[in-house]
């Protein structure tokens, strides 16, 4: 029988990043997105379930399917049930792809009131993490999912697959030029505390900018 299934992932391996793009007035607008991990196969998760790579490989094909035909949307903190509560979204996938055994996403933050607050807390230099959201078969003895769908993925706090935490990067480092040091900070920044200090004073500025 199918149950529902809520898998976390931590924000050690999710970064977030604020790209522009021009409306049809040919205004700037900027957009604040999260990329990372968020479907993790052949791995024990913290749910005791194992993911076999064909179900999660299925599972990523189909929502992408989905998302060329509409909006997807996430939610800011998981629902008890499957159904999508528009007045609490926060995030819309963007995209969802297979990378080796992991899925990844690209999550657009939106602009509305749940929206905002994953961007206050990111601009505070709160660590979020990203869940899916779903349904499948657990084999009750070896832990392994079947059938298994994919929903949606929320924006969660507490994560519970072994790698999936926001660590926040921003468009305004990330450019042709740049991007690979860019990168390299924010990879340095996770081991040396002077270097994440500096870098969550510098970005909770730029927020503030931003929201002006």
């Amino acid at each position: 029988m199918k149950q529902n299934l809520f898998e976390y992932h931590s924000p050690d391996n999710f970064t977030s990043e604020i790209l522009e793009s021009v409306d049809t007035l040919g205004q700037k607008q900027k957009h604040l997105y999260l990329k990372g991990i968020c479907l993790e196969s052949e791995v024990r998760n913290f749910n005791n379930r194992v993911y076999p790579l064909h179900e999660i490989k299925r599972a990523v094909e189909t929502l992408s399917e989905q998302i060329k035909k509409g909006s997807i949307c996430g939610e800011l903190n998981h629902p008890a049930d499957l159904q999508i509560n528009l007045e609490r979204a926060a995030i819309q996938i963007s995209e969802i792809y297979m990378n080796g055994t992991q899925g990844h996403a690209k999550l657009k933050v939106l602009s509305t009131p749940m929206g905002q607050i994953v961007k206050s807390l990111i601009g505070d230099g709160i660590k979020l993490g990203v869940s899916s959201r779903g349904s499948g078969e657990v084999d009750p003895y070896s832990g392994k999912v079947s059938n298994f769908e994919i929903l949606t993925i929320d924006v969660v706090s507490t994560p519970s697959a072994p790698n999936a935490h926001p660590a926040p990067v921003y468009e305004s480092l990330l450019n042709a030029n740049n991007g690979y040091k860019a990168l390299q900070v924010a990879t340095e920044a996770q081991r040396d505390p002077q270097l994440q200090k500096y870098l969550k004073e510098s970005l909770t500025g730029f927020i503030k900018d931003l929201k002006k």
